[in-house]
């Protein structure tokens, strides 16, 4: 196509294709060294299988001395949600992730491969489709929606395979003439490319995960650049990935009917092809049925989802480590105190088929995390949390700082440390009787003494005769077995189990009748730690409680 017929299609560029390969050159990094990105789309939430891939693309640069870059791609612009940029940003950023290029905010970025927005792009990706127009690889085409249903309604009618190509694509056969003449007319056109590729012919890929991949070549004469002046997603990418100097696409399984189109733009357009790696999704057991994790069905798709309920980021970023290599836990076990970037990950312990996700396996994973922190720190995390999902239950706890952290203390640091807490959203529900001011509940779970009367002797005794706050944990036990020899319960086990009609109960009855006048529950932390934290006024706050 002749020169100034090309630059009536895409005016006002100032630049050619040479500008940008000494613009972008490759990178200075070891022979190694692995180059990749995130690359999301500001079109809706980030989820879980965008932080599964960008977990993957941070772990393989770093351990190769790479680089891992964020893209954003908003070419799409009829789909693009309010700050959506500004939402993938901070949601990564909340799970600890950081980039060695990419925008840091709408309006900033760091890197030298930049922009890194597609949409501020544009005369890049232009200037590449008008280096094909003048080679004749690309052509304008003013066909219209209507004409294209017709094509496809042709096509179904004679039971072909859907798309624009061959004699279906109408507009590559039009000469200088009638390109001009329709331009004239003012006509709406977009660019696609001339495409050469035979269908029936197979190309063959390696991929790093699924091997050798045979895959029918791409014929369909693909849109480049839309008739907004902005690429389509496959053009941008592949332009991008080479002025980015990517040397791996590391990618959900999706885009595997993708990749023939790709491979053919790389091709067409002279660039070295990097090498792509297609994970499986994260799936779902639904019933009887295993399906990938859905935006519709799914709520724990939503990585939103796991700053509601509390789920510390490092809980999720351990469990998707281990559904990434098969030999992960293996390592972790033997490297429990490790930070997991030590761990080397390798494409082909890569599982292909998809990994069923486990909630269960996260919390307890989530559990063990908590677990092992300070009772400062899981202060800290729980206040933060609070101060976003649950004001009221943070101004109690600025409220009570000294009660709660010593709350948090109980068992801590103990051989076999308390395991109560999967989220931070179950903490208020699992502690709130160590606060006056959420002690509403009078659902008390008795277990085997469950006569009022004797429960108010039980404690009217205990408190009037035996309780003293100053008492080490010892001698506060041997008060409860005295307390236990005096009304009628055994204070030795072995005794109880021997003659247990001899008895009213045991020390362990007595011991749950206190448990559950001052918390209500029957299963709780340390009870002679929880009531040292109480301290004696709230201690018979409570007991009068259950006397009313």
């Amino acid at each position: 196509m002749n020169q100034e017929l090309v630059e009536r299609l895409l005016p006002g560029l100032t630049h050619d294709v040479e500008y940008y390969e000494k613009l972008y050159p490759k990178r200075n990094l070891e022979e190694t060294s692995i180059v990749t990105r995130y690359a999301p789309s500001p079109t809706g939430f980030v989820h879980l299988g965008n932080l599964f891939m960008l977990s993957i693309a941070r772990k393989m640069a770093r351990q190769t001395k790479g680089i891992v870059f964020m893209r954003i791609e908003d070419t799409d612009q009829e789909r693009l949600v309010e700050n959506g940029i500004s939402k993938i940003i901070e949601a990564v950023k909340e799970f600890g992730f950081t980039f060695d290029e990419g925008p840091i905010s709408e309006n900033e970025e760091i890197g030298n491969y930049g922009p890194y927005i597609q949409s501020k792009r544009k005369e890049i990706y232009q200037t590449y489709a008008k280096e094909l127009l003048l080679k004749g690889l690309a052509y304008p085409d003013f066909t219209t929606k209507e004409e294209l249903d017709m094509i496809r309604s042709e096509q179904e009618k004679s039971k072909r395979r859907i798309g624009y190509y061959g004699k279906w694509a109408r507009s590559r056969f039009l000469s200088e003439e009638e390109i001009i003449k329709n331009l004239d007319e003012g006509k709406p056109y977009i660019i696609r490319l001339r495409n050469n590729g035979d269908f029936n012919h197979k190309i063959v890929v390696m991929d790093a995960i699924r091997g050798k991949l045979e895959l029918p070549e791409d014929d369909i004469d693909q849109v480049l650049i839309k008739n907004d002046g902005l690429p389509t997603y496959h053009f941008a990418h592949v332009i991008d990935d080479h002025l980015m100097r990517t040397t791996h696409v590391i990618r959900g399984d999706e885009w595997l009917s993708s990749l023939p189109i790709h491979i053919n733009l790389f091709k067409i357009l002279g660039f070295e092809i990097p090498t792509y790696a297609h994970f499986s999704p994260l799936n779902k057991k639904d019933g009887n049925t295993i399906r990938k994790l859905s935006k519709r069905k799914d709520p724990e798709l939503a990585v939103s989802y796991y700053h509601e309920m509390g789920i510390p980021s490092e809980a999720l970023m351990l469990y998707l480590a281990t559904v990434t290599n098969s030999n992960f836990e293996e390592w972790y076990l033997a490297h429990e105190n490790e930070d997991i970037d030590n761990f080397t990950m390798s494409f082909n312990k890569v599982g292909i088929s998809g990994t069923i996700f486990d909630m269960e396996k996260l919390l307890n994973i989530s559990k063990n995390i908590l677990s092992r922190i300070t009772a400062q720190e899981m202060y800290q995390k729980t206040l933060e949390w609070a101060k976003k999902y649950d004001e009221a239950f943070a101004g109690i706890l600025e409220k009570n700082c000294d009660i709660a952290i010593k709350t948090f203390n109980i068992e801590r640091n103990s051989e076999k440390p308390r395991k109560d807490f999967a989220m931070f959203s179950e903490v208020k529900n699992n502690i709130f009787y160590m606060f006056n001011e959420l002690f509403i509940n009078k659902d008390y779970e008795w277990q085997k003494i469950s006569d009022i009367e004797e429960i108010k002797k039980i404690l009217s005794t205990y408190l009037n005769k035996y309780y003293d706050e100053k008492d080490s944990e010892e001698v506060w036990f041997n008060k409860m077995k005295e307390m236990c020899d005096e009304l009628g319960y055994a204070s030795n086990m072995k005794e109880y189990k021997q003659n247990p009609s001899q008895f009213k109960g045991n020390v362990a009855d007595v011991s749950t009748v206190i448990r559950v006048a001052l918390t209500t529950k029957s299963r709780t932390p340390n009870l002679y730690d929880i009531m040292q934290i109480l301290g004696l006024e709230t201690i018979k706050g409570r007991f009068n409680l259950v006397n009313e």
